[in-house]
């Protein structure tokens, strides 16, 4: 068992001045020159600067003299004696990362330099940074919770983000690349989650930020700033934008430039607003979305674009980016083309071929837990060839279920956005859009559930109405989930002669993403659209079919949700608490010693045996593995009721103990024999030691738990 202890502090605000520089100095970690990370803000007009060093006096005073800092009053010190160098570089870049998108502050700092490194006993630090976070809480200087920052368009999308390798890499060589004297185009290509939105972000926020701002300070001359000079000198006052075809995920991010220092929401362009800008550079994200003049609603409008560069009905908006600015870069995935108005393959092709072209790509998967393994999983899925999927072992951590029913998907996936949010549903378009001309019309009907299609086409996933709609491929294409639902609707099927997936054109019904295409682009097309949806969720993705070939096909080779509770589940609307039902968690408690990380808000109201009365503070669960055999066979259902004190000696208990994991991802659970050593004083008694006893035909060690330790205990329930 890990007994390695925490403590971090925040310090008392003293005043930025030479005064409470002072002050400062009797401050332990500034007294021992201990690595510390800083705070320096300004309430009354909500800017803030946070920082790192080992010299925290000789750092702070040097932002006396940095006029920027001028106009900044109180500075807090964040210590511990467990800092190290590695610890507060990586504390300091969450700080920014969190800070910024909490809004409460708008903040000096620059993103340069801002990338992850692994680093002894990182994990561990990620509990301290949630300890700082709440003490921050505490202090009025954060006001939302990590989870709720977690969930905001503006810490998905800011630039303040640590850059993986491959990210960092790729900012390095492109701003080189700009830097040559020499018109450049530039691909930055990667499959879903690999982040080119974010690098696309953090590069536009580097290149625009003052020079003194791009390099972090105190930082020697590297690679990364002597790029970044060369390009200021070439370009002193750089006109840049960031292009997006598609307009939801544009308004999103305009909403965010417009809470980033040193951006504006101007800046994000569609691909119209490029002509008349004579811009240095133009940053194109989701590259495969720029349109051809073929199967869209505004031809005039293009016709008049094409025109204006002496282009005919050929020209596209690749050729208005490459036409309205010096330099390109484009972040690219053939595989999320996803209709025929799409600018074909063929003419980024042209670009790509070019000798003078600079070729990068992302390889590292950055949205879904399950990683690169789930991302390959997917496409041999889709692409019909299941043989290789039994050479992939999925990430256990990743909620990969497959479900018969809709209306267990639909109920999971409530329970879901209870606990994390961000969990959505989204289908293939296999149904009319009626509600689009009738407001009051249905559009999808699952199982006897009624569902529109998603009301909005605008930043959807964020409004209050999506918890209860379905969305489509135009509204989350570029967006993340927590949990996705995907619906397969009518029209793809597998065909199992053939072994292969087909389409029904017949069953879908986006009128422009069929017409103009031939059966052969139309079920690339369809099949790009589910790789795309499948990829959106960063916890988990649950899936349903309508097709039943098609369901056969999937629940084969997916993981099945399975209901088989050795209870009657009793349905919400019938439910009284205590009364005809009690709650079953799932925790699935570890007998053998503190389980994975868990979610207990999640639960089920189910019946008892008639041989059993509800009462108030029941609840079951199930408990995994081999340590209580003699008296629980692994796997069983147990009742337990809620802890009301009093003694626990001897008796069966289900314990929670935060030391072993983290607190905001699920607490650590076992279940026990209790024993306690007391301590007893003129004044009571006190716990000494509590040891956790194993009751099995397997020897297990028994958990002893002393000192600080004992604090953190929780009995959860007692065993009935």
């Amino acid at each position: 068992m890990n007994r390695y202890k925490w403590s971090v502090e925040i310090s008392e605000e003293y005043d930025f001045s030479k005064e409470g520089i002072d002050q400062m100095k009797e401050n332990r970690w500034v007294k021992n020159e201990y690595p510390l990370v800083y705070l320096i803000q300004n309430d009354e007009i909500q800017e803030a600067y946070v920082g790192e060093s080992t010299n925290g006096e000789s750092r702070i005073k040097n932002h006396l003299v940095n006029p920027d800092r001028a106009i900044l009053k109180k500075v807090s010190i964040i210590g511990s004696d467990k800092f190290n160098k590695s610890a507060t570089l990586d504390i300091e870049s969450k700080l920014i990362q969190y800070i910024s998108a909490d809004g409460k502050y708008k903040l000096q700092n620059g993103n340069g330099g801002l990338t992850r490194h692994n680093y002894f006993q990182q994990d561990l630090y990620r509990n301290i940074f949630g300890e700082i976070w709440r003490q921050l809480q505490e202090k009025k200087i954060a006001s939302k919770s990590l989870e709720e920052i977690e969930n905001t368009a503006l810490f998905k999308y800011s630039p303040y983000k640590s850059l993986n390798a491959d990210q960092y890499n790729s900012v390095i060589e492109i701003i080189e690349g700009l830097s040559s004297g020499e018109k450049k185009t530039v691909f930055v290509s990667g499959s879903a989650g690999t982040g080119k939105t974010i690098l696309a972000t953090y590069l536009l926020k580097l290149l625009l930020s003052p020079e003194n701002e791009t390099v972090k300070e105190g930082n020697e001359i590297n690679r990364e700033s002597l790029a970044l000079k060369r390009f200021h000198e070439m370009y002193p006052k750089p006109k840049i934008g960031l292009v997006i075809a598609m307009s939801s995920l544009r308004e999103t991010l305009q909403n965010v430039f417009s809470e980033i220092p040193g951006l504006k929401k101007s800046m994000v362009l569609s691909p119209s607003d490029t002509f008349g800008g004579d811009y240095d550079l133009l940053l194109v994200d989701e590259s495969h979305r720029l349109r051809q003049r073929k199967n869209i609603g505004w031809m005039g409008a293009f016709t008049k674009n094409n025109s204006k560069l002496g282009l005919d009905n050929d020209g596209t908006e690749l050729d208005w980016i490459m036409a309205n600015s010096r330099n390109q870069v484009f972040f690219y995935d053939a595989a999320q083309s996803v209709k025929p108005s799409d600018v074909a393959k063929e003419h980024f092709d042209v670009l790509l071929n070019k000798t003078d072209t600079i070729k990068l790509s992302l390889k590292s998967q950055m949205r879904v837990i399950g990683g690169n393994d789930y991302i390959s999983f997917v496409g041999h899925l889709l692409d019909g060839n299941p043989d290789a999927l039994s050479t992939i072992e999925l990430d256990k951590n990743y909620e990969l279920l497959f479900f018969d029913s809709f209306a267990d998907m639909f109920d999971q996936l409530q329970r879901r956005e209870q606990s994390h949010q961000l969990c959505r549903l989204i289908a293939g378009y296999s149904w009319p859009w009626n509600s689009q001309k009738n407001t009051t019309a249905i559009d999808i009907v699952l199982e006897g559930i009624e569902f529109q299609w998603n009301t909005t086409a605008i930043d959807w996933i964020n409004t209050e109405k999506s918890k209860q709609e379905i969305g489509c491929i135009h509204t989350t294409q570029g967006y993340d989930l927590n949990y996705g639902g995907i619906i397969f609707g009518k029209e793809i099927t597998f065909n199992p002669e053939t072994g292969k997936i087909e389409i029904i054109k017949e069953n879908y019904f986006d009128k422009y993403g069929r017409q103009g295409a031939n059966d052969e682009e139309l079920e690339a097309y369809i099949v790009n659209i589910y790789k795309t949806i499948l990829y959106r969720g960063i916890r988990g993705t649950f899936v349903y079919a309508c097709d039943p070939q098609m369901r056969a096909y999937l629940k084969a080779h997916l993981p099945n949700y399975r209901t088989n509770f050795p209870f009657r589940i009793i349905q919400h609307e019938h439910v009284k608490p205590f009364v005809n039902a009690v709650p079953v968690y799932d925790l699935k408690a570890a007998a053998g010693d503190f389980s994975a990380q868990q979610h207990p808000e999640n639960f089920t109201w189910i019946e008892l045996p008639a041989t059993v009365s509800p009462r108030s503070g029941y609840f079951v669960c199930q408990v995994i593995g081999e340590s209580m055999n003699k008296s629980i066979p692994n796997g069983s259902w147990c009742l337990f009721e809620q802890d009301g004190g009093g003694s626990r000696e001897g008796k069966t208990v289900l314990v929670e103990h935060y030391s072993i994991q983290d607190a905001d991802l699920g607490s650590g659970y076992t279940v026990k024999k209790y024993h306690s050593e007391k301590q007893i004083t003129a004044e009571g008694w006190k716990h000494e030691r509590i040891v956790l006893q194993p009751d099995s035909t397997i020897a297990f060690d028994e958990i002893v738990l002393e000192g600080e330790e004992l604090e953190e205990l929780k009995v959860v329930g007692v065993l009935k």
